[in-house]
């Protein structure tokens, strides 16, 4: 889809690609990658189209916090959305609407047109991901759905702005999984139009289910303050920075600025896994990633996740795929 964003001088520059109705909804795969580089900022941003579903990914490093942005007249889209690293502020001046993003964050978002303002952080890495449905494919999957999405869709048949939930859930790893899948995709042809038919379907599943489950949640959280969620957060990110030498419970909960108790708890309420369960989930993900470059050896990937050993490393990847790593490749 095509932004235009302006400058400070009422320049207005076009980032992405305008497709058209046939690209979107050929039984074919289109695909473009761009770098665009601007007085405001640089972008690498990757755009497929297929079957009535559009996918945009990209990186961002903004240069100017406070931008002007408008997207009229595209294709009518729900858009399944993932902020992955840096976060910031979309307010659109059509609805009086805020969205706030936030990384390692999801929702879906439904929003015809776009003119308002965007705010980010200068500087740092903005890595976001999307997976956007035509408007009368989204109903038609979700019709027979859940509640909670037929809902949303009646919604947006009524040509709302709207949001499937006014907070934002955490990315879960499964989520981190099928996105890396997509990007990462080696098919062709019908077969990759089929493997990523499959894996955008996958993700509209795994939000649902979230969001059901969110929607379920008690009175009884131990988490409940803003200001708790963000060090469950913190602590997240502190863990996975640190993931070859992670830090003792009781160093976490110092370092995030919550007693022990709720960073336990916690962290099981918004991320559904204990502290080193879910470190335990991220290194293997994060192993059957490294295990697609022929160039590591298992004993390279298993020193560079911080293994005690290539034994313990194997043992614990076919615990969790079912396959040891050298049958995985």
């Amino acid at each position: 889809m095509a932004l235009n964003i302006y400058d400070g001088d009422d320049k207005y520059y076009i980032v992405g690609n305008k497709f058209d109705n046939n690209e979107f909804n050929q039984a074919l795969v289109t695909e473009r990658r761009d770098k665009y580089s601007f007085p405001f900022g640089d972008a690498e941003i990757v755009e497929i189209a297929f079957s009535g579903i559009y996918i945009v990914y990209g990186d961002m490093l903004v240069k100017k916090s406070r931008l002007r942005i408008k997207s009229f007249d595209e294709p009518d889209m729900v858009e399944l959305h993932f902020s992955i690293t840096g976060g910031g502020i979309m307010e659109n001046y059509l609805t009086n609407k805020r969205l706030d993003i936030k990384a390692n964050q999801h929702n879906i978002i439904y929003s015809p047109d776009f003119d308002g303002m965007a705010e980010f952080t200068v500087g740092g890495p903005h890595k976001f991901f999307e997976v956007n449905f035509e408007r009368s494919r989204f109903v038609d999957l979700t019709g027979e759905s859940s509640t909670l999405l037929k809902n949303f869709a009646e919604k947006i048949m009524n040509n709302r702005s709207v949001e499937l939930s006014s907070e934002n859930l955490p990315i879960s790893l499964a989520m981190h999984s099928c996105i890396n899948d997509i990007m990462n995709c080696q098919f062709t042809g019908g077969l990759k139009l089929l493997f990523l038919q499959s894996k955008c379907l996958e993700l509209l599943a795994l939000q649902a289910q979230a969001f059901e489950l969110a929607a379920k949640k008690t009175d009884t959280l131990t988490i409940k303050s803003t200001y708790d969620k963000d060090r469950i957060y913190y602590a997240r990110e502190y863990l996975l920075a640190n993931a070859n030498h992670p830090p003792c419970l009781t160093e976490l909960a110092k370092v995030a600025g919550i007693n022990e108790f709720k960073l336990k708890h916690g962290f099981k309420e918004v991320f559904k896994n204990t502290v080193f369960g879910y470190l335990s989930d991220y290194k293997l993900m994060r192993a059957k990633e490294l295990l697609a470059d022929s160039s590591k050896n298992i004993k390279n990937i298993s020193d560079e996740l911080g293994y005690s050993s290539v034994q313990h490393f194997s043992s614990a990847f076919s615990k969790k795929f079912g396959v040891s790593p050298g049958k995985a490749r």
